[in-house]
């Protein structure tokens, strides 16, 4: 049994989940296409022709769902608020019936004594909004900050804990570099430009969220990976040094007042669309940060690839996931202490961690997933060493809280502690999902203890 005793009494026990990955009914109650919408009909762009129409249908089922996170014992649930739900043309009128369905969830919440942590954005940006240039312009980032203000306005009085995006590595790299996900292109202009609006759009969301209410804990969520060169060479050091920048430095430095590393500004050639005041918006005070974490990142050079010109080193003998993610804890708790001691943080949650397994219901109805079990067991392990380390981590966040549609994968990848049988929508927890609410029971079983 790993020791987690250095965790602290006041240590928040979550799991996550995303709208467009769960809620379905993606043409109920006013809500307008996004990007993931058209992206995900789009022939070839998801496996198996897989969609988010209907996904989890957590829009239908949020009470069934809620006595799931009950029966975990979870302290906090971290979900994200559907922009097109919300402003479904990106800008202009208000759905009502939108906001609607998030008070509904939050009460609920509350009643259960589950504390809502909100998400203002996880990749579902309004297609209209795309339509009129999507990241890259710096309208979206504008927009992004008057959607900020509407939720705020509307559900601040009761949550308190907000992330202002969700991996905008993703939205701007993935999405406009790599194209693989929403919205599909390959163009470093456009990526580089999108990373810049993201960071604005955050800033201005900081500002809207504090104007809005003063108590408010806002934080940024970003997927961070330690990243060593396969070998010594030359180039594959100066490559691993690239891809570190790519992947933890230029999403963290502007953040934190430090502007965008200057060899990564070199490296991509672009301008960056930077206005008077926009830098200091940007490094706006934060309450806490979040980190997602899943593989560590051992590279090689690679001259002719997209930038960074760096890529994945295949290491065999390595234990690893369904998704072909190395299975590393003390990643981890790398990243922690990064966080911590590089960046002064103040306050951290892992806001996602997780693993995929080929997981299936066996004749006697349960669903037992023991690598994922041990997957969980060791990276909050990794958690509690960070903490002997003084890192100050607050909580932890393990994904998901149900298999979903995991974005170009579509449904073939499962991260849930709760297995979904999707032509059914039965749920059913997984041995993981019981080993989690034991985890949790112990945790407060020792701070009952030591009071």
């Amino acid at each position: 049994m790993n020791d987690l005793s250095a965790l602290p009494a006041d240590f928040v026990w979550g799991a996550a989940t995303a709208a467009y990955q769960i809620e379905g009914a993606v043409d109920e109650d006013g809500r307008a296409p996004s990007i993931w919408d058209t992206f995900s009909h789009t022939p070839g762009k998801v496996a198996g022709g897989d969609t988010g129409d209907v996904a989890c249908d957590h829009y239908h089922r949020v009470p069934e769902d809620l006595e799931l996170m009950k029966a975990l014992g979870l302290d906090s649930y971290r979900f994200s608020i559907a922009w097109p739900r919300i402003v479904p043309q990106g800008s202009g009128a208000v759905n009502a019936a939108g906001l609607a369905f998030y008070d509904r969830l939050v009460d609920s919440l509350l009643e259960a004594g589950i504390s809502p942590n909100a998400t203002l954005y996880h990749w579902d940006l309004p297609q209209a909004q795309q339509d009129r240039g999507g990241w890259p312009e710096r309208e979206t980032a504008e927009r992004f900050g008057e959607y900020a203000a509407v939720v705020a306005d509307a559900l601040g009085d009761r949550v308190k804990d907000w992330a202002t995006l969700n991996e905008p590595l993703c939205s701007a790299w993935i999405g406009h570099l790599e194209g693989t996900m929403a919205p599909g292109w390959t163009d470093l202009t456009a990526a580089v430009r999108a990373s810049f609006h993201l960071h604005l759009g955050h800033g201005l969301a900081v500002q809207a969220l504090r104007a809005a209410h003063s108590d408010l804990r806002i934080g940024i969520v970003n997927n961070l990976s330690p990243i060593e060169a396969a070998t010594e060479r030359d180039a594959d050091v100066a490559a691993a040094r690239r891809a570190d920048g790519h992947t933890n430095r230029w999403w963290l430095d502007p953040i934190h007042g430090r502007g965008y590393p200057q060899d990564m500004v070199e490296l991509y050639g672009v301008d960056l669309p930077v206005k008077d005041g926009d830098m200091e918006l940007i490094a706006a005070p934060l309450d806490w940060l979040g980190l997602n974490y899943y593989f560590p990142q051992t590279v090689v050079d690679d001259p002719t690839g997209p930038a960074p010109y760096a890529k994945m080193a295949y290491l065999p003998g390595l234990r690893r996931t369904a998704m072909d993610w190395e299975v590393n804890s003390d990643g981890l708790e790398t990243l922690l202490v990064r966080l911590s001691e590089e960046y002064g943080a103040r306050k951290i949650f892992v806001t996602e961690n997780g693993s995929a397994y080929p997981d299936t219901v066996g004749p006697d109805g349960q669903v037992d997933d023991p690598e994922r079990v041990q997957y969980l067991e060791e990276h909050l392990a990794a958690c509690a060493r960070a903490v002997k380390r003084g890192v100050p981590l607050a909580g932890y966040y393990a994904w998901s809280l149900m298999d979903n549609f995991e974005w170009a994968y579509g449904y073939d990848k499962r991260f849930g502690l709760v297995h979904v049988d999707y032509a059914t929508q039965v749920r059913t927890v997984k041995g993981s999902g019981r080993r989690y609410a034991d985890i949790i029971a112990a945790h407060r079983r020792r701070v009952r203890r030591a009071a």
